[in-house]
């Protein structure tokens, strides 16, 4: 089924990290369905082409690039691809993250975990969007979608590393909502609450049922949730909002 934005992003070329499953496969497919060419990028190189494939065969125009948000270099060559393949590029989404420090306390956290998820959180954020930039200044109408998460700003616990690294994008978004104003780039977060996808899986039932529970919205949070309040941080309808964070999880958190 189409989507009922058939022509938001009409034209637009967009970027979107760790697009092979779970919310960036989401986001990709809504991104398509609005009118724009994609490219998925992520560290699956299988998976990423194999999801573009099926977005390819339900009429959309995708590509699928491989990316490691730990090495600058394939970062580079993932932008420059990008730009070779799209012609030119308007939006990025900044979705490509790790989540390896659950049910760990802050004493049991591991040095070298919580360089991982600051690697490529938080540094893997920044080089992608410093290599996007000349890209997006020659767009004239440049968009950054940074998915941050709910979880800083609740303060969600035995979750450090991970909630240090989004609490890191929520203040990175600020931070260059200022720089780039004068490019005429956008720049803003979506913080979802915990959605039900392929790397959520390990999460206890418990900390499902406390969503589940607390939430204003009563269900579990699903990809499709949040793909709308991307649409509109990548469209025109969204050209004077930058340096804001959305947290979209059925009122799980309202700041």
């Amino acid at each position: 089924m189409m989507s009922a934005h058939k022509s938001l992003l009409e034209g637009r070329r967009v970027l979107v990290t760790g697009g092979a499953r779970g919310l960036g496969y989401a986001f990709a497919r809504a991104i398509g369905q609005a009118g724009a060419q994609v490219v998925i990028a992520d560290i699956l190189a299988e998976r990423v082409q194999q999801s573009a494939a099926e977005l390819v065969a339900e009429g959309l125009n995708v590509y699928g690039v491989t990316v490691d948000l730990a090495q600058p270099a394939s970062i580079d060559a993932c932008v420059a691809q990008t730009v070779h393949l799209l012609g030119g590029l308007d939006g990025l989404v900044n979705n490509a993250s790790i989540t390896n420090s659950g049910g760990k306390t802050c004493e049991e956290l591991h040095i070298d975990t919580w360089d991982q998820v600051m690697q490529v959180n938080v540094r893997g954020t920044w080089l992608m969007t410093k290599a996007c930039l000349p890209a997006l200044r020659n767009s004239g109408q440049g968009a950054i979608v940074n998915l941050a998460s709910d979880t800083p700003l609740w303060g969600a616990p035995n979750l450090l590393a991970y909630v240090a690294s989004k609490g890191a994008i929520i203040a990175m978004t600020r931070s260059l909502a200022r720089e780039l104003g004068v490019d005429n780039i956008t720049v803003n977060a979506i913080a979802p609450g915990l959605v039900l996808v392929e790397a959520t899986a390990y999460v206890p039932e418990a900390r499902h049922r406390l969503y589940n529970d607390r939430r204003a919205i009563q269900r579990p949070q699903l990809p499709e949730d949040v793909s709308g309040a991307v649409l509109f941080a990548l469209s025109d309808l969204a050209r004077f909002i930058t340096g804001q964070t959305l947290p979209v999880n059925g009122g799980f958190v309202m700041p």
